[in-house]
Parts: structure tokens; sequence; C-alpha cells
């Protein structure tokens, strides 16, 4: 018994002795992390003397009570005492902990204020990557303007206050600040600590790539495989196998609540049940079935659309015999263009109203009335009281703009067939003529008598007579080739300059077979009659003209198939050449340029102006008519006119525009000839309508006035023949008479 109380007693002195030890070192502890505490606020207070900054609530702060607060000592004691039944076992292993920890704070003491930092970041916390809001703020999701008015912005985990900073920055802080502190641009102020947050360079590049529209984490794939879990195979287990609910045996009451009052709103009116459309009144109907007239009326400018006019005696099925066409009305309704015939229809006559067919027009006539409906503007415009003399220009009487044409003074006949051109010499004594009857005639001017007749074999489309008067030689056209003819109606110096010209080059001979234009010498009868070249074309010649100075001439063969439509001929040398690569369009008439080395080629619809020097073109002219038929340059060179078939004559200034300055629309049919006279003001068109329309154009030397265009007199005498009046005009080159020949196969001199 003694033994077992000497034991009891034992352990009772060592239970008392351990747990001496026990209070001894928690005490040294508490002493230890209180010196702690007092280190860390004497580092924090020599920081922020350092570096002069504001305090804010960071890590460091001392206002910011976000410190772990230390476990209690009274309750480390109870815990003691509660442990105190351990094993010593347990103790010796407390102990060696807390010598551990023990040198490690020593260790710390010594080393600084800086290791201290860095082993303060090894705790786990720091890294602490969740996503949740920052929590040491305890207040909740709420305005923190309530924190206004008071000292801290709210509590932290232990209840104690966060308080704000000892002073506000001011905008002049805020831009020392930013001027100062390097990292001011990625500084980012937390509104519910009341602290300055410096971005780690993660933070940063997070925040780039989220701006940029990417993912946040770097290492996310967005172009992951897709994992097919529902696929075209068969699996043998579901992917899911629920048991179904009851609820999808058992009729829904919500719905059937729903129909019941469905059901009681179209019983009671509230509800109407859609309506079937009727198909048979289809998918057009009238816009304006329904539409108030009144309406319209009261409109300020409304005007009604002009009905359609009723149809008359000549759109009936049995028409009377007087609105029927003769087989001239007939053609002359077929020649016609659509816009200027009377009626749009050739009246027919039926035995009975059963064997009208339909109208083959019907649509195109609904078509054109709604285009006139919506197209064509209607508006009523004021009445303007105007004097009707005044709207006229005010133009020279024609007696003040004499001399020209106005009476038939001789008629030269002799050719059998329409004469198709004609023209003068430069003297003005000797005139010649080309016929469709295959012959070339002399006349004189001043008796109308035919000095010579040359046989040519062949239609003649073009004559042309050279104006040099040093020269005597006429050029004729006969289907494919060129005649040059010397007719020797001149003085004896004349004639020798002109053989001396078409017997220069003799030596060279003709041209060469591989050439498409051959010239080749005539012998025996044709030498006899005065033709002395002959200038073989590959296709018909239609007109030929000459230069101004009478060494060259143009020839034109209208042809859409090949790029040679126009050649220009050298007689003193004797040969060829073809000036364009290709032609752009079909060329109708050709004309040399009287001063300039311009080159005027006409096509059907405009007028291209070439410069055979620098070999370009430098001007085209639009002539806004359907086909030209004729071109005539002005003595000047700077004025232009083209006859057009669809009855126009075009006056162009050349130094004012492009296209026409005048479009004069006397003639009542095709103009087939224009001409400028080379000393007086005047210019004529001969047109298939028989007449002569003489016009005073005159020519300003100031080019900023434009040029007076007067019609003077309309010449008649050609009988229209095969509807062909008028085919050439020319004028005489020195008096103020014209020419004009025509397919009643005669020549008028008007004077």
């Amino acid at each position: 018994m003694e033994a077992s109380r000497g034991n009891v007693q034992k352990a009772e002195q060592r239970a008392g002795m351990k747990k001496t030890e026990k209070t001894n070192k928690k005490r040294s502890k508490q002493d230890e992390e209180e010196e702690e505490e007092e280190d860390q606020l004497f580092n924090l207070n020599n920081k922020s003397l350092e570096e002069d900054e504001d305090l804010s609530d960071s890590e460091e702060s001392v206002y910011s009570g976000l410190e772990d607060s230390g476990s209690d000592p009274d309750e480390e004691e109870e815990e003691g005492e509660d442990g105190g039944s351990d094993d010593d076992d347990e103790d010796e292993e407390d102990e060696q902990d807390q010598n551990e920890k023990s040198t490690v704070k020593k260790s710390k003491k010594k080393e600084g204020g800086d290791e201290e930092k860095e082993v303060k970041k090894e705790d786990e916390y720091d890294h602490d990557t969740s996503d949740e809001e920052d929590i040491r703020n305890t207040v909740g999701n709420i305005p923190m303007e309530w924190y206004k008015d008071f000292p801290h912005v709210g509590y932290d985990l232990d209840g104690k206050k966060i308080f704000k900073p000892i002073r506000n920055k001011d905008e002049l802080d805020d831009f020392l600040d930013k001027m100062e502190n390097p990292d001011y641009w990625k500084t980012v102020h937390d509104k519910k600590t009341a602290s300055d947050i410096v971005l780690s360079e993660e933070q940063i590049e997070l925040v780039n790539r989220l701006q940029k529209g990417q993912f946040g984490d770097v290492n996310f794939n967005e172009y992951e495989p897709t994992v097919e879990f529902f696929s075209n195979d068969v699996m043998i287990h579901p992917v899911t196998n629920r048991p179904a609910d009851k609820r999808s045996f058992i009729p829904s009451l919500i719905e059937k609540e729903k129909v019941s009052k469905l059901v009681h709103a179209i019983k009671m009116g509230w509800i109407k049940p859609r309506r079937v459309q009727d198909d048979s009144r289809g998918r057009f109907y009238d816009l304006w079935a329904n539409e108030d007239s009144s309406i319209l009326a009261k409109h300020k400018m409304h005007l009604p659309a002009p009905k359609i006019p009723l149809p008359g005696h000549e759109e009936s099925y049995n028409p009377p015999p007087e609105f029927m066409f003769t087989d001239e009305e007939k053609a002359l309704w077929e020649q016609q263009d659509p816009s200027d015939r009377k009626l749009p229809f050739i009246p027919k006559k039926y035995p009975s109203l059963r064997q009208v067919p339909a109208f083959s027009r019907f649509i195109h006539e609904r078509f054109e009335r709604c285009l006139d409906l919506y197209l064509c503007p209607r508006q009523r415009k004021m009445r303007v009281n105007v004097n009707p003399e005044d709207l006229i220009p005010k133009l020279p009487k024609p007696k003040d703009l004499q001399p020209f044409p106005t009476t038939q003074a001789l008629v030269y006949r002799g050719h059998s067939g329409l004469v198709r051109s004609i023209s003068v010499s430069p003297s003005g004594q000797w005139l010649v003529s080309g016929s469709d009857d295959g012959s070339v005639r002399l006349w004189e001017v001043c008796s109308s008598r035919c000095l010579k007749t040359v046989q040519v074999g062949g239609a003649v489309k073009s004559v042309a007579w050279n104006p040099n008067p040093s020269l005597c030689l006429v050029a004729v056209t006969v289907d494919s080739a060129v005649l040059i003819l010397s007719p020797a109606l001149a003085d004896k110096q004349v004639i020798s300059a002109s053989e001396r010209l078409l017997s220069a080059q003799q030596e060279e001979g003709p041209s060469e077979g591989s050439q498409p234009v051959v010239w080749s010498e005539m012998e025996g009868e044709e030498l006899n009659q005065g033709i002395r070249l002959k200038i073989q074309h590959p296709k018909p010649v239609h007109q030929v003209t000459w230069h101004s100075k009478g060494d060259y001439l143009a020839s034109v063969m209208p042809d859409h198939s090949s790029h040679m439509q126009v050649f220009i001929h050298q007689l003193s040398r004797r040969r060829s050449q073809n000036p364009f690569r290709r032609n752009k369009g079909l060329v109708q008439a050709v004309s040399f340029h009287p001063i300039r080395p311009y080159f005027f080629v006409a096509t059907q619809r405009s007028v291209r102006i070439y410069n055979l020097v620098k070999q370009d073109m430098t001007k085209k002219l639009q002539a806004n008519s359907k086909w030209i038929s004729s071109i005539a340059v002005h003595s000047g060179g700077d004025h232009v006119i083209c006859g057009s078939y669809d009855c126009r004559l075009s006056w162009f200034d050349l130094d004012l525009s492009t296209k026409p300055y005048k479009m004069l629309r006397h003639h009542k049919k095709a103009v087939r000839s224009v001409a400028y006279h080379r000393g007086y003001p005047l210019f004529a068109s001969a047109s298939d309508d028989g007449s002569v329309i003489v016009c005073h154009g005159t020519v300003y030397n100031d080019l900023l006035q434009n040029p007076l265009i007067v019609p003077v007199k309309v010449l008649r005498g050609h009988v229209i023949t095969h509807d062909l009046g008028v085919l050439d005009v020319t004028f005489h080159p020195t008096q103020p008479w014209v020419f004009s020949s025509g397919a009643d196969a005669t020549i008028r001199l008007f004077t």
C-alpha cells in the first residue's frame, strides 16, 4: 500500500512540474508575439516616413484591421488543461515544436524587415486565387456611400472597424501621384476597403485578355474536339434511365383550365376565330377600288389622269372604206418611225364580229398606259400672260442678210439616171456631175452647156474637183475604183502642171500585188477620154474628197467586216495608206481640215477628229442623231455641220463643246447633203423632201460671241422620184450661188 502511495505521489509531482513548464512556455510564447507586433508597427512607421505616402488600407496598414488576430491565451490555457491527461510522448513533441518556433522567431528578429516580408509571403492565404469578392470587409453588397460620414468603411471578420486613411487624396495629390508614381497606371482603388491595390503582371495580362474578348485562362483550348454525347449509333446503355413522371400519363389540369377560358371567351364573343381567306379573289386587286375621290379632289395640286380616248371608226371590225389604207399609205406607214405614226395599227375589215382575232398589241397598250400614268408628271401650272412675240428670238430680217440665192436660174439636163454627186471647179467656170447612168458630164456653168461626156462603165457615187487652182483634175468613184480625170479645161500652164503631177513618178510603175490598193495607168480609148489613173480598191467606194493642197485625196468604203474603210492617197508619189488600224463604227463620210492637219471621220452616231501629225484622236463630236449622212467643214475650220437621215442638221462649234450648238429640224425627210460657202456666211442642206434650205450663219472673230444662224430661203424645183429628192448640194466658189442635183436626173442652179 505504501509503495502504491509513493508511486501516486511521484506521478502527481511529475504532473505538477509539467503543468508549470507548460504555463511558462505559453507565457514566453505570448511575450514573443507581443514583441513581434511591436517590431511590425515600428517597421511600418519607418516605411511610411521613408516613402512619404498616405496610409492606405493594405496588408501592412495599422488601420486595416486585417492582421490575423492571435488566439486568446485563456483559451490556450484551457486547451492545455484539457490536454493535461495526454501521454508523455505528446508532451515531448509539443516541447520540440515550441523550441523550433522560438528559434525561428529569434532568427527573424535578427534578419530584419525584408526577410520578415519574404517569410510572410509564404503564407498560404496570400496565394488564394478564389473568385469570391474580397471578404475582408464584411458589410456585404451595400452602397459604400452610406459610410461617407463615418471614419470607418466597415468591419473585418473579427468585428473590428476598418478605418479610412488619415487624409483623403485631393486632385493635386492625385496629379502628383500620377506624375511621380511609376505604378499609378496599374493602381486600382478598392471602395470597400478604401485602399489602393497595385495590380500584378498576371492580373494586368488577365485584364488585357478579357478586353480583347479572349479567355481568361491562357492554357484554355477553345478548339477542343467535341465529345459526341448523342450520336447516330444506337448505344446499349441510355444516357438517362430515369423513369417517366406520373404527370406524363395524366392530362394537365393547367391546360384544361386555359382551354376552358378560351372556349368561354369565344362563346362570349371576346375572341373571334380567324376567317378562311377566299382564294377566288386572287392575289390581284384594284388598288383604288375603295378610294374616296373627294379626298383627292381636296388636294390643291391634284390633277385627275386623262382618260383614254374612245375608239373611233378606224378601230371598228367593219370600218368605212375611207378609213382603209391604200397600198401607198400602208408602205408609208411601215417606213415611218413608230413614234411618228398617226395610228399604232392598220385598220382591217372582218365579215363578222366572231371572226375578229385577239388584239396582238393589247398587253403593250396596257403597259404604255400604266407608264403614262405613273411616269408622266401632271402638274397644275399657273398661266402666265406673255406676249407671244416676246418668245420669238429677235432675228435680223432676211433683206439685211443678202446676198443669198433666191431663184432658180438654170437647169442642166442630159443625164438619164440619178445625179448623185456634183462638184465645181476652183475658178467657178466648170461643173462636173456623176450619175447612175454610168457617165460623168462636164458643164459650163454660165450657159448650162455640156462640154464633155465620159463613159466610165458603172454608176458614179461621188465626184470631186481638185480644189488647187493650179491643177485641173477630177476624182470619180466607180464601183471599187477611183478614176483620176484630166478634163483639160484650163490654161496651158495649168494643164501642163497637171500632166507633170500625173507623170512625175511614172518610173515606179503600179504598186505591188500584195498591197490592198493597186495604182494603174489607163491606155487606149479610156486615155483618149481623159482618164489618166485608176486606183483599184478592195471594196466599193462611196465617197472621195480632196485635200486643199490638191496632192492628197481620201476615199471611203463603208464595211462592217473590215478595218479598211478609209484610205488616203498621195498623187505625186502614187502611194496609199490606211490611217486606222481599226474603225469604231461604220464610216459614212470624211473631210480634210482646210488649214490644219486634221482629218474628220463621220460614223453613224459621232464625228471623230484626228491629228494626222501626232496620229491620235483630238476630239469626238456627239451628233445626237441616229445616222449621219454627210459632213461639211467651215472655211475657218472651227465649225462643222452634219446632216442625218432623221431630218436633222447639227451645227458644231469646236471651241465651245463636243455637243451640237444648234439642231435644225426644218426638213421633213432625210437630209442627204450639206455644204458651206467658201466666202459668204452661207450654208445649205438638201433633203429627200425635194427642197434646199439656205441658212445664214455668221461666225464672229470674238470667241465670246456665239454664231448667228438664221434660215433665209427654201429653194424648190426638183421633182421627187422614187421617194428620193435632192441628193447633193454645193456652192459656187466665188458667187452666192448654189447648185443642187436630184433624183429627177437634173442639176439646178439657184442665184
